[in-house]
C-alpha cells in the first residue's frame, strides 16, 4: 500500500483524519484520481467537492430560514407571531450552521482561503435562491438573474486564477 499523511491548517480539527495507511483506489492508478496526481492532490480535491456539497446543503436550509415564512404572509392578513417565525427560522438555522462550519473548516484544511469559501459561498446562495424563489415561492423568471449569476462566477474566476 501507500503511505501518506494528509496535513492541514487546523491539526485539531474533528472533521480531518490523519491516515498513516491510503485505502486502495482502484479506479485511481498508482496515484490519485488523475494519473499523475498525488494521493495529497486528490485529497484536496475531494475536499473542495466535499465543501461545495456541504455549503449547497447548507445554503439549501438557511434559504428556507430565511424567507419560508413569507409564502404565506399576506399584507392585513392572519399570519404567525413575529416571536414564532423568528423560532422556527432559529432552529432552521441551526441545521444551516452545523454543515456551514464544518463546510469551512474542510475548505480550509483542503487549501481554500477565506477570499475563495465566501466567493464559493455566494455563487451558491444565487444558485439556490433562484430555483428557491421560482419553485417555492412562485416568482418569474428574469434575464437579470442570469446576468447577476454570471458577474458572480467572474468574481470566482478571479478570486481563483492565482491558482489556475
Amino acid at each position: 500500500g501507500h503511505s501518506f499523511e494528509i496535513r492541514t491548517r487546523f491539526p485539531t480539527s474533528p472533521f480531518v483524519k490523519y491516515r498513516k495507511q491510503a485505502p486502495p483506489y482502484p479506479l485511481c492508478g498508482e496515484s490519485g484520481i488523475i494519473r499523475g496526481q498525488t494521493m495529497q492532490e486528490t485529497s484536496r480535491i475531494w475536499g473542495v467537492v466535499l465543501t461545495v456539497l456541504m455549503l449547497v446543503s447548507s445554503n439549501i436550509f438557511m434559504t428556507f430560514a430565511w424567507y419560508w415564512h413569507l409564502r404565506s404572509h399576506k399584507p392585513g392578513g392572519n399570519s404567525w407571531p413575529l416571536i414564532a417565525i423568528i423560532l422556527v427560522s432559529w432552529l432552521i438555522a441551526f441545521v444551516e450552521y452545523m454543515i456551514a462550519v464544518p463546510a469551512n473548516r474542510i475548505g480550509a484544511a483542503a487549501g481554500l482561503n477565506v477570499a475563495q469559501l465566501k466567493i464559493i459561498q455566494e455563487v451558491i446562495t444565487v444558485a439556490v435562491f433562484v430555483p428557491f424563489m421560482m419553485l417555492f415561492m412562485g416568482e418569474k423568471w428574469r434575464w437579470d438573474y442570469l446576468w447577476a449569476f454570471l458577474c458572480m462566477v467572474g468574481a470566482v474566476y478571479f478570486v481563483n486564477r492565482a491558482r489556475m
